[in-house]
């Protein structure tokens, strides 16, 4: 079994009147299977609405599936004595850096998580220095988090979930808010993770530009898995996509156009270095 499974994952949104009573509920999640191995990284696609936000909350136990089984490193997130294990497996990253940054300091915001969970003070002062360090916010370990960019603030949330060493990180839209330079930093910190440190990533996003190096991409529309793949594979059905409200990295729609023009070079390129070989062979 994977770091993360749902078998026939399902999740329903319940709307009460007045007298508490449920009148009506909204699908959000239907019928989703995952298997994601330990040091993947996985990004999972989807539009406003797609049901990708509410799959990300049930990695971190945020919300507990209406039906079907979701497990985090072998244990049920429905259990609710494994409810502080599972958290402290899966880490989970927000949209908005300031709805989880709490410290004055950097450096105390990132020691936070650990100090909770009751490590020894020495050993959260070790791990505030790692965690910095990984996410390359050493520099920034005395500045207040309210003088820091976008991008930054990010990464120092980043860096308090590493902090308190999960097995993975769930990251459910965090470039959303970000200019193109906050963005490519939250992305490098992120990849250097993964590839140094194998933590498993699994990025919610709907930016096709973010998942290009993902392992594997999971595609949702209206609550349900509709496609999954490589990202070359996914990326190789530019009409598919359209058909999911999806748009696909201007190279990769450049490529398709060309192919459909006549020119002989594969579909699903994801780079321009890719597209540039395929013209000049």
């Amino acid at each position: 079994m994977g770091i993360i499974k749902a078998f026939k994952l399902g999740f329903d949104y319940l709307k009460y009147d007045e007298d508490g009573n449920v009148e009506a509920t909204q699908r959000a999640v239907n019928d989703v299977n995952l298997d994601i191995e330990a040091g993947d990284f996985v990004a999972v696609l989807g539009h406003n609405g797609s049901g990708k936000s509410t799959l990300a909350k049930q990695m971190n136990a945020l919300l507990i599936p209406s039906e079907g089984t979701m497990w985090v490193d072998d244990m049920d997130t429905a259990k609710e004595p494994e409810l502080w294990k599972i958290r402290q497996r899966a880490g989970m990253v927000f949209q908005n850096p300031d709805n989880q940054i709490i410290g004055t300091v950097v450096e105390e915001d990132v020691g936070f998580g650990p100090e909770n969970m009751g490590v020894p003070t020495e050993e959260i002062w070790k791990r505030v220095d790692d965690s910095l360090k990984k996410t390359g916010m050493t520099a920034y370990r005395y500045a207040s988090p309210n003088k820091l960019s976008g991008g930054q603030k990010q990464r120092v949330a980043i860096a308090g979930v590493v902090a308190m060493r999960p097995s993975c990180i769930v990251l459910d839209e965090p470039t959303a808010m970000l200019d193109p330079n906050g963005r490519r930093e939250v992305l490098e910190a992120v990849s250097e993770l993964n590839q140094k440190e194998n933590v498993t990533v699994i990025l919610i996003t709907h930016y096709m530009e973010e998942v290009i190096h993902a392992n594997k991409v999971y595609v949702m529309d209206r609550g349900n898995v509709v496609m999954q793949g490589t990202p070359r594979e996914i990326f190789s059905q530019v009409e598919t996509l359209k058909k999911y409200r999806l748009d696909v990295p201007q190279v990769t729609l450049l490529a398709h156009e060309l192919h459909k023009a006549g020119v002989d070079i594969p579909e699903g390129i994801l780079t321009k270095e890719e597209l540039v070989g395929a013209l000049c062979r």
